[in-house]
């Protein structure tokens, strides 16, 4: 008898009265993700911005990190209507939308991720990962309902106008980059200056009044824990990679002569 197929929650649905605790995935490496997954993460970000992931890697670690209960996000590359509705067919199904700086690039992301009426969505979902073939019943008019938009916003200009982004109508919420931020501030590699703070918090203040959820990129303990207490639902702690170079460093430090 056939199975019913049914979709497990983006992150708009997966979000409890504790915060969410996430690690990135740059690695490109399904054996990382799977140990990230298995671990526990409340999220997980496969990076295609940043890092290596492609359109096949990103599908190969969607699957493996399915098993587990953590959701997984990807950052696309891009605010462009092709790859958006690519990264969704492949099972994406909470996506965060770089650079967005402005209210049209907010509505362009809006429109990428929607079917028509409401966006331009190529339809293939019988051809595609996200309606499992087909077998999601009537994925066409719910696939809004599997599906989280984040808009990220990391620069002094969308920091300006966070509370006119996160209001567009589609938008479900934001997330925080603070290092590109710092930048566009002329703080370049100065995340924790207090001007960077200040923008961060401001953010926070502006999408919970829209009544959205927002999230932070902070590796730092300190950093993140300020912003969970200014509201952040879900904050980014560490990476993969990070994981691996914190490991291998205190392993090659405890057996150095030097100690």
């Amino acid at each position: 008898m056939p199975v019913r197929v049914t979709l497990p929650p983006s992150l708009k649905g997966a979000l409890t009265d504790r915060p969410a605790v996430g690690c990135w995935l740059a690695s490109a490496s399904p054996v990382a993700a799977e140990i990230v997954a298995a671990s526990g993460f409340d999220f997980i970000i496969i990076d295609a911005e940043h890092s290596p992931n492609e359109l096949a890697t990103t599908l190969s670690l969607l699957q493996v990190t399915a098993a587990y209960p953590g959701v997984t996000a990807v950052r696309l590359p891009v605010n462009d209507e092709v790859v958006i509705k690519q990264f969704l067919d492949l099972g994406a199904q909470t996506i965060i939308v770089p650079m967005v700086n402005r209210v049209e690039d907010a509505e362009r992301a809006v429109r990428a991720a929607r079917y028509p009426d409401g966006g331009v969505r190529g339809i293939g979902a019988a051809l595609a990962r996200s309606a499992r073939w087909g077998l999601v019943p009537d994925y066409l008019h719910t696939a809004t309902d599997h599906i989280t938009v984040l808009c990220q916003i990391e620069s002094a200009e969308a920091v300006s106008k966070a509370a006119d982004i996160a209001a567009v109508d589609g938008v479900d919420g934001v997330f925080i980059g603070p290092a590109d931020l710092a930048g566009t501030m002329g703080l370049l590699g100065k995340t924790g200056d207090q001007a960077v703070v200040d923008a961060v918090e401001s953010v926070i203040a502006d999408v919970l009044a829209a009544g959205k959820i927002v999230g932070v990129n902070a590796f730092d303990k300190t950093f993140a824990d300020r912003y969970v207490a200014a509201g952040a639902q879900f904050v980014a702690v560490t990476a993969d990679v990070t994981l691996l170079v914190a490991g291998a460093r205190s392993t090659l430090s405890a057996w150095s002569t030097d100690n």
